[in-house]
């Protein structure tokens, strides 16, 4: 059930107190060593209604736009800004957890930023960081060589709007990781050789596939700061209420949300949450959409495969450079997947473009709790392999291994994240 990633067949749209004592420092933070809290928060500039103070209160953001707590912001003033913590004893200092604000309007994440540590005479950047990430929604980590100074500095390069920050929290040792903990490539003893197995596989068999392909659903995620864009292939002549539209994107949305959710707080997986878009739909007859409404893009009659297409000048297959002059609906409302469901298909098809199922199939099943076709197939754009002709050891029916499982089992699990472990390198992680 379903086809790799790489299939040709279908498009490819395809710092507490050093007063010394360890029992200081940890009277001086809470309880996750947070050194933030015992730090003095100063800026460069302040928007006059935001607080510097807000970046060390220790509240956790429940998004980027936060607007019921606290936050440091530096509207209307762009290029180079920075804010800082600092102590009255110097501190030892390993790593660092940022989260942006960003309110999709005047504010937003920087371009680009980086760490700064006061040496005694200058500021200097700390050496070995290991990677200024800029997701929304989630805290950026960064652990760097450990270096002593009374002074910790976040300095923010604007992109086309002014920046802002919501909480900075720093740390003597490698930080519990995005806002809560984290674990590294941590699998149960009697997966390790399946595993091993698995990926020699696949590196053997695709190679150089996996290190130079780029256009996995990692890549796509990574790409937008932590979302997902879909446009919806209708390939049936039955009607779609707005209703039956709206809940076609729940769905999509709760079935991909349980891929994500093997991933939050793993092996420094920058998202706690990644919103999925449906942000058009392709039709043969505009009269099949039952609405009138403009919250998605309609594309009419463009007929490939035998099946309507949404506008390739939106697809991101056709634009890997993450620029899209020529959508009609900007940037905003490109797709990085296509959700084609056709009617009478049996089983399903996924790779890099999307997944392709039976829209009765869909339909049908619209509320159940795995849909383990769509699973099954958004696995595939991710990079997970089929298993027709072979079986890790030790390891029985798992949902890649299609046929033998109907929702997503402890080895999907672990696959899922073997493949983050191999590839967040090239995002700086």
């Amino acid at each position: 059930m379903g086809r790799r990633w790489w299939t040709a067949a279908l498009p490819a749209l395809i710092l507490g107190l050093l007063m010394s004592p360890a029992d200081a420092l940890a009277a001086a933070a809470p309880g996750d060593g947070n050194l933030a809290v015992s730090a003095t928060a100063s800026a460069s500039y302040t928007s006059s209604w935001e607080s510097v103070a807000a970046i060390k209160d220790d509240i956790d953001p429940p998004s980027s736009n936060d607007t019921a707590n606290p936050r440091w912001g530096t509207w209307p003033e762009t290029g180079t800004q920075w804010a800082e913590l600092t102590w009255s004893q110097p501190q030892t200092l390993r790593s660092a957890q940022v989260y942006f604000f960003d309110d999709n309007g005047g504010v937003r994440v920087p371009a680009s930023w980086k760490l700064q540590y006061w040496n005694g005479s200058s500021y200097a950047d700390v050496a070995g960081a290991s990677g200024y990430p800029t997701a929304v929604n989630a805290y950026n980590k960064v652990v760097f060589n450990s270096v002593s100074s009374a002074r910790l500095r976040v300095v923010l390069q604007s992109g086309a709007a002014s920046v802002g920050l919501l909480e900075v929290k720093a740390y003597s040792t490698e930080s519990p990781g995005n806002g809560g903990g984290t674990s590294g490539w941590t699998p149960p003893a009697n997966l390790v050789t399946p595993l091993d197995q698995v990926w020699q596989h696949v590196e053997s068999t695709y190679n150089p596939g996996p290190t130079v392909f780029r256009n996995f659903g990692w890549d796509q995620i990574m790409a937008n700061r932590g979302s997902i864009n879909y446009c919806v292939r209708w390939d049936s002549s039955a009607p779609v209420s707005a209703a039956l539209r709206d809940r076609i994107h729940a769905s999509l949305a709760r079935q991909f949300k349980k891929w994500m959710d093997v991933m939050v707080g793993h092996n420094g997986w920058p998202y706690t949450e990644v919103p999925v878009k449906v942000v058009g739909w392709a039709v043969r007859d505009r009269a099949t959409l039952q609405w009138s409404d403009n919250s998605v893009d309609v594309y009419v009659n463009d007929i490939r495969e035998n099946a309507p297409q949404c506008a390739p000048p939106c697809g991101r297959f056709f634009n890997q450079n993450g620029q899209y002059p020529n959508c009609p609906g900007g940037a905003a409302r490109h797709y990085d997947m296509s959700l084609w469901l056709t009617a009478g298909m049996g089983g399903g098809a996924g790779g890099d473009w999307g997944q392709r199922l039976g829209s009765e199939y869909f339909v049908n099943n619209i509320d159940a709790a795995d849909m383990h076709i769509l699973l099954h197939e958004i696995g595939h754009s991710f990079g997970l392999d089929d298993f027709y002709d072979w079986t890790p050891t030790g390891v029985g029916g798992f949902l890649m291994k299609a046929g033998s499982a109907s929702r997503i089992t402890e080895f999907d699990k672990w696959m899922f994240r073997d493949w983050w472990r191999h590839l967040k390198g090239r995002y700086g992680l």
